[in-house]
């Protein structure tokens, strides 16, 4: 248990509701009546936000959340497959779970994972991946205008828009939050 008062932006808490991530806290003390904290919490595993309000110095139930790090091995009709680096445990992770990530795991990726109570609730990707061009249009001569972009297919089959010199066979940054373009490797 831990006071309202607290409570910081990141911790999480184990409410009836379900498992929240707080993202902002804000204590409240008002002219007449007792202060409260008002905070914006994050729901784990759905991504749905909630508003709730707790008087001040009321007790909630923090949750104890532990991050790894795991290698991703492949994919198959279960989910994705990860192993832990220290003690080689396998664990599968639903499609549900990894969600959009999914577009930018590559074979031998480390990732982070988040697990709660032995459940992991989260997958952290890189800030930005290397991955292989697997089809690209060719640029077209007199289309060099400045800042043009065409789609390309990656090696995960996700399409994203690319500068018009990005060839079939190139290696691409890839920005996992946003899912864009940050420059060409090789």
């Amino acid at each position: 248990m831990i006071s309202t008062n607290d409570v910081r932006p990141g911790m999480a808490l184990n409410l009836p509701e379900g498992l929240f991530s707080v993202v902002e806290s804000q204590h409240v003390k008002p002219g007449k009546g007792k202060a409260f904290v008002r905070m914006k919490l994050k729901n784990v595993r759905t991504g749905a936000v909630l508003d709730k309000t707790f008087r001040a110095g009321e007790n909630v139930p923090k949750a104890r959340i532990d991050r790894g790090d795991y290698t991703f091995l492949y994919k198959d009709d279960m989910g994705f497959n990860f192993m832990d680096g220290e003690t080689y445990e396998q664990m599968n992770v639903s499609f549900d779970l990894v969600g959009g990530n999914a577009d930018f795991l590559s074979d031998g990726m480390t990732v982070r994972i988040a697990m709660f109570e032995g459940t992991p609730v989260d997958i952290e990707l890189p800030a930005s991946v290397e991955l292989e061009v697997t089809f690209a249009e060719p640029g077209v001569k007199g289309d060099r205008v400045s800042g043009a972009t065409k789609p390309v297919t990656l090696s995960t089959g996700r399409v994203i828009q690319a500068p018009l010199f990005v060839e079939q066979g190139d290696v691409v940054k890839v920005d996992t939050r946003t899912g864009g373009y940050i420059t060409r490797v090789t």
